[in-house]
């Protein structure tokens, strides 16, 4: 039997609620008429949303003064405990590159920014320090595949701009750029696309996406890049093997990726 739709705005709240754990409302919500129009819906179902979100604490809604987030959580990297796997170049990155040079890529927008203390966090730098932000989104001959936001340390970064980022995968930059890659920290969870990602990777707004957080680290351990990937999931595969290691009472599955790859 077939899942019922959810309620259109069940929809935009979760867009919502995903978009404020992130971070993005940290000068207050867009106005109802705004949201109307992000969404193409009616000023009713914005209010519901709204209401469900007060109701669950997210948010206070002040008359004359708009809505705000109440103790809005502030992203955060997944940090892998000692003997955690790790990607490393012969396998998940190079799968990457390799899926970078079979695919093409329109470059929506790259520019240096002050990095927000989460992207400070997760790059080892003050809050305010100098970082690349480029947005870009890969496709395939079927239509898009990913919408890729990437920071950069400024330092870094320099050396290559939108016309080498339309051109190359970024890991060959940042080799081209003389840093050592050495491995990566990666996580895969799910969010919903909000009306911008719906534009951008041709899926109806609310539609589940892959949504991977991918931290690369130099030989020398010292981060040099910070990813955020959201995929279709009819488009993207992500393939592991799992083999079981241990004492026969205390077994555990351990993963080793194979390949990271558009379908």
């Amino acid at each position: 039997m077939s899942q019922m739709p959810l309620p259109k705005y069940h929809q935009i709240y979760l867009v919502l609620c995903e978009q404020l754990a992130e971070g993005r409302f940290a000068e207050g919500l867009p106005g109802e008429f705004a949201l109307m129009e992000e969404f193409g819906v009616a000023r009713v179902t914005v209010r519901r949303a709204l209401e469900k979100m007060a109701a669950d604490g997210l948010i206070a809604r002040e008359p004359g003064r708009g809505t705000r987030p109440i103790g809005a959580p502030v992203p955060s990297v997944a940090q892998g405990a000692d003997g955690a796997q790790r990607a490393h170049l012969g396998g998940l990155l190079e799968n990457l590159v390799s899926m970078g040079l079979r695919t093409s890529v329109k470059v929506i927008d790259v520019q240096t920014v002050t990095a927000s203390a989460s992207v400070a966090a997760a790059l080892q730098l003050r809050p305010g320090d100098a970082v690349q932000k480029a947005v870009r989104v890969r496709s395939t001959r079927e239509g898009p595949l990913s919408h890729i936001t990437t920071y950069v340390p400024g330092e870094v970064a320099r050396r290559f701009g939108r016309r080498e980022l339309s051109r190359k995968p970024i890991l060959v930059l940042l080799e081209e750029a003389g840093v050592r890659v050495g491995r990566a920290h990666q996580t895969i969870t799910a969010r919903l696309a909000d009306a911008t990602l719906a534009q951008h990777l041709d899926v109806p707004v609310g539609s589940a996406l892959l949504a991977v957080r991918r931290l690369v680290y130099d030989a020398d351990e010292r981060p040099v890049q910070w990813l955020h990937g959201l995929y279709r999931p009819d488009r993207y595969a992500y393939e592991m093997q799992l083999s079981r290691v241990g004492d026969i009472d205390a077994k555990v599955w351990v993963s080793k990726e194979l390949s990271a790859q558009f379908i």
